[in-house]
């Protein structure tokens, strides 16, 4: 292990590469990225990226958003086959029918979607700014894409607006049950609930707090707290114990893993880094059109 950390090391800095890792990823994968975080603050270190090429531990819409916005830059993915099943839970032609319904229409693209669904949106998303985002919007009429979740739990905090959902989910937070929950809470009575708002309205019921998965780590640091169950990705559990080494964290159930995730791992960091071949590639009308909705979301989370 310690020879292929070395290795990495040896030859990021010979290559010039940013390694980017998302907190879902594989903890000794975490270990070795240069900036670890969540989609919002990935999007943002991406954008700052001085080094020629950029390798995104993460999954493809997030290699996508790196490209959209680095066009000139070698991005990297160690798998490309890593997947959200979530990003392909939306459609152009549903976005099409929608805005043919309602003049005064946004559509609100959740980061976690392909870059051709980017390409029919106003505006991009993530957990940690959506409600700061879609406040700020003008319009009345807002159609949430892809993940219905998180459009949900933004439409109970904005009532002025008026909400079209789409059916999309991330399996992992939509297979935390109510049940999970309340059976933790009877286990670890002292613990509070933290959970991310891609988990169903009935789960985020039972939380102490809602939060993106930087926000879940905040708030455990802040809290007075000794105890926690977390409802979301057990990848986060490596930053939160990290953070917290007096702390204990529990998952709200067994399994609560992204596949996806998971295939990205030191071997093929390295593999890539060996390489550095098979680089993501756009088209560049199409990456024009996706840049669109991830800027204004850049710019409009900065105000």
């Amino acid at each position: 292990m310690a020879d292929i950390v070395n290795q990495i090391k040896k030859l990021k800095e010979e290559n010039d590469v940013l390694i980017l890792a998302h907190y879902y990823v594989d903890e000794e994968v975490q270990k070795i990225a240069d900036c670890v975080g969540d989609s919002y603050y990935l999007s943002e270190k991406a954008v700052e990226a001085t080094e020629q090429a950029i390798l995104f531990c993460g999954v493809s819409f997030m290699g996508e958003s790196a490209k959209i916005l680095n066009p000139e830059k070698l991005v990297l993915m160690p798998d490309p086959s890593a997947d959200c099943p979530m990003a392909h839970m939306a459609t152009a032609e549903k976005i099409k029918a929608v805005r043919q319904q309602y003049d005064d229409l946004a559509v609100v693209c959740y980061i976690n979607s392909t870059a051709e669904i980017k390409r029919y949106s106003d505006v991009c998303v993530t957990s940690s700014n959506a409600m700061k985002i879609v406040k700020s919007l003008p319009n009345k009429h807002i159609l949430f894409v892809p993940d219905e979740n998180l459009g949900r739990y933004i439409a109970s905090k904005i009532p002025e607006k008026h909400f079209i959902f789409n059916d999309g989910y991330c399996y992992v937070h939509k297979e935390i049950k109510k049940e999970d929950v309340l059976r933790s809470k009877e286990q670890w009575p002292q613990a509070e609930v933290l959970a991310h708002p891609e988990c169903t309205m009935e789960v985020l019921e039972e939380a102490d707090y809602i939060g993106s998965t930087s926000g879940i780590i905040a708030r455990a640091g802040e809290s007075d707290a000794k105890e926690f169950i977390i409802c979301t990705e057990t990848g986060v559990f490596y930053e939160l114990t990290k953070n917290n080494p007096d702390k204990i964290f529990h998952p709200a159930k067994e399994q609560q893993i992204c596949s996806g995730m998971k295939q990205i791992t030191l071997e093929k960091v390295l593999q890539t880094l060996e390489s550095m071949d098979q680089p993501l590639v756009m088209d560049e009308t199409a990456r024009l059109e996706a840049q669109k909705p991830l800027t204004k979301m850049l710019e409009l989370a900065q105000k």
